[in-house]
């Protein structure tokens, strides 16, 4: 897997990755932080809010950053997004009120918004064949988890040395770091043909392309599953450790690690899995046994209680295999239904779309948690997994052929694509949403 970095485009913007990841992961640590200094006991609120504004960031600005940023240069718009997110950390340690945060992270995590979607939508260009992109999105996969568990122990180690505020000083840092290894990148240009669209059309194409296809409608209902599960590990673990394990911060360590380290084996195993099986079966099968783990213990802590703490920790670790199991090959199914020059487009139509998912999750996650219990909460969620699992099966069907018969009565016939097929009004190929095919063929 690790062979992927001997390209050494890759290997900078994979760099370029990781130190950012080190730089939120610290930042993450320092705004809690910083909101209990600004807010004391209210600080949950604080930092509640300002996830919020995160996901409301991600779901409304991404595909309007994508629209401007189609007719600038990509590097520069990698570049500049990591410039404004170095800048805004610089400022947070000086910040006295509790609605600068609210400004502060709202404009950084709008600069996440349009760098993201723009990084994920180059790695196919720079790795044109598939099995090494998808080697390179199980490597994203390990990055993320490594982060969630080496940034906290690395936090933790410099904040005995030093106070909080410099912390945000290393987010500038890794900022600042993927600024320059993509600045020193060869970060290939936009493919022609995007850009001269007008912008109306540009901030709706990606979700059009994301919305006709059917394998991609199915992927919008798989990351509500993956939400549904993730959602309740990522809010509701430090309840069910402190308050029914009575475990310290370190228990909770131990939890999560066991989530990264369920992910990790996932994505260490999906490239040689996925060369051998479609990427709908991994995928599905990865959401159903989501939606079933989560109401299995449901059932168990309405009956029983909690499992026992080694049971509880295998049970997250398989939780996190099954969760990396459904989104690791997303890029995959993004990459295979659109042309390079709608890349960007469709990403961030993903990226916007299945941060959309979390915003219902995570509220659901924790009212029912607090309002009805955990094991109402895991039915709840499970209930919500379940649905994304039928109607995946529905919107994906199994027998989706990749190049279905078609035909074009409204094309002249001087047309360069009835040309390309030699006249043949009805022929078939690798279908794609696109200006030709308007929709995914319904027969034939």
């Amino acid at each position: 897997m690790f062979a992927v970095l001997s390209n050494r485009t890759y290997a900078a913007l994979f760099s370029a990755q990781v130190i950012a990841l080190v730089g939120t992961g610290l930042l993450t640590v320092a705004l809690g932080l910083l909101a209990y200094d600004l807010a004391g006991a209210r600080a949950g609120l604080v930092l509640g809010a300002a996830y919020t504004l995160k996901m409301v960031a991600y779901v409304g600005l991404s595909p309007v950053a994508q629209a401007v940023a189609q007719r600038l240069p990509r590097k520069a718009v990698l570049v500049g997004a990591d410039a404004v997110r170095a800048t805004v950390a610089l400022c947070l340690p000086f910040v006295t009120e509790v609605w600068q945060v609210y400004v502060l992270i709202f404009v950084l995590q709008s600069a996440s918004a349009t760098f993201t979607p723009a990084f994920q939508a180059t790695i196919p260009d720079v790795l044109p064949r598939e099995e090494d992109y998808t080697r390179a999105l199980s490597l994203s996969r390990l990055a993320y988890d490594l982060e969630n568990l080496t940034s906290p122990a690395l936090a933790g180690l410099l904040l005995t040395v030093m106070s909080y505020s410099w912390l945000f000083l290393g987010t500038v840092a890794g900022f600042a770091g993927s600024a320059l290894l993509v600045a020193v990148a060869a970060v290939p240009r936009l493919a022609p043909g995007g850009d001269r669209r007008p912008f109306r059309e540009r901030l709706v194409r990606g979700l059009r392309i994301y919305i006709r296809t059917p394998r991609l409608r199915g992927l919008l209902a798989l990351n509500l599953a993956a939400a549904a599960a993730g959602a309740f590990v990522l809010v509701n673990t430090v309840v069910l450790v402190r308050a029914g394990y009575a475990g310290g911060e370190r228990a909770l360590a131990v939890a999560m690690a066991a989530f990264g380290a369920g992910s990790m084996s996932a994505a260490l195993m999906l490239p040689r899995l996925l060369e051998r099986v479609p990427d709908r079966r991994v995928m599905l099968a990865g959401a159903q046994g989501l939606a079933a783990a989560t109401l299995l213990l449901g059932a168990a802590l309405a009956v029983r209680g909690l499992p026992a703490w080694p049971v509880f920790l295998l049970v997250w670790a398989g939780t996190g295999f099954l969760y990396a199991s459904v989104l690791t090959p997303a890029g995959r199914l993004l990459r295979r239904s659109s042309h390079p020059e709608d890349r960007p487009a469709v990403f961030a139509a993903q990226f916007a779309l299945s941060h959309a998912c979390w915003l219902v999750t995570y509220p659901l996650a924790g009212w029912t948690g607090q309002a009805l219990g955990m094991d109402a909460a895991l039915f709840a969620l499970g209930a919500v997994a379940l649905a994304g699992v039928v109607a995946a099966r529905l919107l994906w069907p199994a027998d989706l052929p990749r190049a279905p018969l078609h035909d074009h009565p409204d094309l002249p016939p001087d047309h360069p694509h009835l040309r390309a097929h030699r006249g043949q009004r009805r022929h078939a190929h690798v279908f794609v949403i696109d200006d030709e095919h308007r929709a995914w063929p319904t027969q034939g």
